[in-house]
């Protein structure tokens, strides 16, 4: 019974691990289709996110303001919603990347530069690729901006693992520590 039991525990840790990178591709692709979007189409999105956001702040504050109004203060918070969404899209992927990069093993600054590398890499690359979309073009402030993200991801990846480490996981850290005393 304790080789089955230890049989399922590697496979499952030799599946699951590779998996780890799933949602690291998955917001790849999410970036890549924001991307792919063409201006019109961009500025179409930012504009039914950010009238939802006033529609919404007005219900709940209960200001009553006017639909032209509404559109106005949409139109106003347009910018910083738009530059708000690349921070928060790179900081969602440094974060999916630094996660599979910290359970594989890889901690401390190397994890920041790998982890860094790879997404602000990809940054430049998604610029690259929106100066061939019709409406878009490539920009150095959203590169900027989003590093910030990434750096802010990557932050608090290894803020949530050392927290992880010295609560939810301490117990398995402490049994470590026991079987290696014990070996020793």
């Amino acid at each position: 019974m304790k080789y089955v039991a230890k049989f399922f525990k590697v496979m499952i840790r030799e599946v699951l691990r590779p998996l780890s990178f799933a949602p690291a591709l998955c917001m790849m692709y999410i970036i890549f289709q924001f991307s792919s979007a063409t201006g019109v189409e961009s500025s179409g999105t930012s504009g039914d996110v950010c009238l939802k956001i006033v529609d919404t702040a007005d219900e709940v504050l209960d200001f009553n303001v006017s639909y032209d109004k509404r559109i106005y203060y949409a139109r106003k918070i347009e910018y910083p919603v738009r530059k708000l969404a690349h921070f928060g899209e790179y900081a969602l992927l440094a974060a999916a990347v630094a996660l599979p990069l910290y359970v594989y093993g890889m901690r401390g600054i190397p994890l920041m530069l790998v982890a860094g590398a790879i997404c602000v890499g990809f940054a430049c690359t998604d610029e690259y690729h929106q100066s061939f979309v019709s409406g878009r073009s490539p920009s150095k402030k959203d590169v900027a901006i989003d590093s910030a993200g990434v750096f802010c991801g990557i932050i608090f990846t290894r803020i949530a693992g050392f927290i992880g480490r010295k609560t939810i996981f301490r117990p398995l850290c402490d049994e470590k520590k026991k079987r290696r005393e014990r070996n020793d």
